[in-house]
């Protein structure tokens, strides 16, 4: 197979295969890939969406085998920033649409139960279909007032681990979030994308509990390649 377009060749190389949900729920416990500047490999958790995730000192892509260790690290993929660089995304994303880069924070479930109740009435919202473009098993769940919209949603995300999204603009996110982390048990764990910018948001999970362990930035591969 000829290489896509714009990706240098780099053979033989051979990284790292890692799973990637272990290693997410080993970061709550202060486990973290060791900071080599080096990078490995995860399999994608769902078909048609790939990432790159980088943790102090290590990256790990999620990219298909279509895609060699060696055109990989021909792009400049490191651990030490290289997995992030514009360029990286572009091409390996080819025609497809690429996310925003996030922070990745994660926490444990609380097990404590909550007063939210499933809403398919709001699984219309723009919160909702963002969840269904990246992630699967989208739930929506909201506070059993139908007058209340803010929601949340629990779907599996990022190594296929849980994956909450908050959308409340009418004080109701504290009760939204508490009852998300009341779903899941303390010994899972839930994630949260957030991108920096976004400060607000970035201080609410902060507040709850939540630890920032990785930056990520996903897209949906429609690689062109050189005939």
């Amino acid at each position: 197979m000829s290489d896509p377009a714009g990706m240098p060749s780099r053979e033989p190389l051979r990284v790292p295969r890692v799973d990637l949900g272990s290693l997410l729920r080993g970061t709550v416990d202060g486990r973290f890939p060791e900071a080599d500047g080096l990078f490995s490999r995860a399999a994608p958790w769902r078909d048609g969406v790939e990432g790159a995730l980088a943790f102090t000192g290590h990256a790990v892509m999620v990219v298909g085998e279509d895609v060699t260790d060696g055109e990989l690290a021909g792009l400049g993929v490191h651990g030490f920033g290289g997995a992030h660089d514009p360029r990286v995304a572009t091409i390996l994303a080819g025609e497809g649409p690429i996310g925003a880069l996030d922070a990745l924070l994660v926490r444990r479930g609380t097990g404590s139960g909550g007063p939210l109740v499933p809403r398919p009435d709001l699984a219309v919202t723009d919160r909702a279909a963002h969840a269904g473009e990246w992630r699967t098993e989208v739930d929506v769940y909201g506070l059993p007032d139908r007058a209340i919209t803010s929601l949340a949603t629990l779907s599996r995300g990022i190594g296929g681990l849980p994956e909450v999204g908050i959308q409340a603009d009418d004080g109701h996110g504290d009760t939204l979030l508490d009852g998300i982390l009341g779903r899941l048990p303390t010994t899972e764990i839930v994630l949260a994308s957030v991108t920096p910018g976004n400060a607000r948001s970035l201080r609410f999970f902060l507040r709850h509990g939540f630890v920032p362990v990785a930056s990520e930035q996903l897209w949906k591969p429609r690689r062109v390649r050189a005939s």
